[in-house]
């Protein structure tokens, strides 16, 4: 199954504060914030939505091909991605702007305020997806994540003219969305992805309802932090899944993604979804482990026994063959 991922590729720059941001602020004073944390230590890592998906699906086999724009100083982290069975022929590299930049802080409670400059990330709405599944000889599924807006309109037009079946999954950009244009962004997706919040944000944005927005997709798939995730399809019993038991929560940066991932590479082995969300949270406990978004090592024994201890011999069966 030829699974293309479209987002943002970019570096992360991770600092940690000692304190409680919500100690910070001043009820009455939040319209003239003006803040700074002193941090104890910065990690700068690799990142960037689709380039963190497109890293968890090499590493369990699946041989993403990753669709995004980036800077020309992005050839050591192309050599990386490459090393790690991911196909980046089809990234843009731009000629005048730098590779995005994520910028963001953690506190004591795993709060998270973070900024990000786009750079090259603004060229990728010039990407066709034609060319790429000329390269590829054909897609099966796009995974359209956080990317330049008009880049995730373009790509989400592209897959309805072309028949080509695309998972919707705003993340972080849904915060600067319209309701018109997340209505345009999730009508007929295969797939639907957010987490809790995001999907009020949603509903709130478009106007719909929870039941119609499960009309207009195939299946929605909302994460739920440490409870796990919950699967729905019109007309189905709902499906949830719980997380694997945590060996360490040290930085929650990418988790989203590297579930993302997992879910991905199940539907490319063609287990069932129960099957591709149990390895979404396996995969997303091993980053919440790490700090940075693709620093994890995926050993497979030590994933199938984990995987197994949490799911079962049965599942861990249907999982193992894929991992080789």
């Amino acid at each position: 199954m030829r699974i293309a991922v479209t987002g943002s590729i970019a570096t992360d720059h991770l600092m940690t504060f000692p304190g409680r941001f919500a100690d910070q602020f001043v009820a009455d004073q939040l319209h003239t914030v003006s803040l700074s944390f002193l941090v104890d230590n910065l990690d700068v890592r690799r990142g960037g939505v689709g380039a963190n998906i497109a890293f968890g699906m090499g590493q369990l086999g699946t041989r993403p091909i990753l669709v995004g724009a980036a800077g020309a100083d992005f050839d050591e982290y192309r050599a990386w991605l490459d090393r790690h069975g991911v196909d980046t022929d089809s990234v843009r590299i731009s000629e005048t702007l730098h590779t995005a930049r994520f910028v963001c802080t953690t506190d004591a409670d795993h709060n998270q305020i973070g900024s990000f400059y786009t750079g090259a990330m603004s060229e990728a709405r010039l990407i066709e997806l034609k060319t790429v599944a000329d390269r590829v000889g054909g897609l099966d599924l796009v995974s359209i994540g956080a990317d330049d807006p008009e880049a995730m309109l373009r790509h989400t037009e592209e897959c309805r003219t072309r028949s080509i079946p695309f998972a919707a999954d705003f993340s972080q950009q849904i915060a600067r969305m319209g309701g018109d244009d997340i209505k345009v962004l999730l009508e007929g997706a295969a797939y639907l992805f957010s987490n809790e919040y995001e999907k009020g944000l949603i509903e709130s944005k478009t106007g719909w309802s929870d039941a119609e927005i499960l009309a207009k997709v195939g299946t929605r798939v909302t994460t739920l932090g440490a409870k796990g995730v919950r699967i729905e399809r019109a007309g189905e019993e709902s499906i949830e899944v719980g997380c694997p038991d945590e060996e360490a929560k040290v930085e929650p940066t990418g988790v989203g993604d590297a579930f993302r991932a997992g879910f991905l590479s199940g539907l490319a082995w063609g287990v069932s979804l129960e099957r591709a969300a149990q390895v979404g949270c396996m995969l997303a406990t091993l980053v919440i482990e790490t700090v940075g978004t693709q620093e994890y090592q995926l050993r497979r024994a030590h994933f199938m026994d984990r995987f197994r201890k949490a799911y079962g011999d049965e599942a861990a069966g249907e999982v193992q063959g894929h991992l080789g």
